[in-house]
């Protein structure tokens, strides 16, 4: 048996108003965090940026970035491989409306103790929406 590849991805988690934004790309059927695969010789932070404006474009002042960690789960897009997360909390401007870019079909805000949406959620975006819907802030 063959072991996964692993993707080594960055993931923004996005909340407002007690919702998180979820994005889906064009031609998928799992919705999941902004963010994408860190190009080889690219820092974690710099493809968080380099995601955010390409895919909602959200230009993401990087000292207000937060990071919380990595995360592993099975990838929702690729069969037979694993995602390895770079997880970032990120914080939206006052009035700025994230709008789907690049190769994105969509965006939607979902409650993260109970994300309902069009199609299913990425299994990393699970495990990131329960850590949120389970925090007091």
């Amino acid at each position: 048996m063959t072991a996964p590849t692993t993707l080594h991805i960055v993931a923004a988690v996005i909340e407002r108003d007690g919702r998180a934004l979820l994005v889906r790309k064009q031609g998928t059927s799992a919705f999941m965090q902004v963010g994408g695969k860190i190009e080889p010789g690219e820092d974690p932070l710099a493809a968080l940026l380099r995601e955010c404006a390409e895919e909602i474009g959200l230009v993401v002042d990087a000292g207000s970035v937060r990071p919380l960690g990595r995360r592993h789960a099975v990838a929702a897009n690729e069969p037979d491989h694993v995602v390895d997360a770079h997880v970032f909390a990120v914080e939206l401007p006052a009035g700025f409306e994230p709008e789907p870019r690049a190769e994105l079909a969509e965006t939607v805000w979902v409650d993260p103790a109970a994300p309902v949406t069009s199609h299913p959620v990425a299994p990393l975006s699970v495990d990131l929406l329960a850590a949120a819907g389970g925090r007091a802030d």
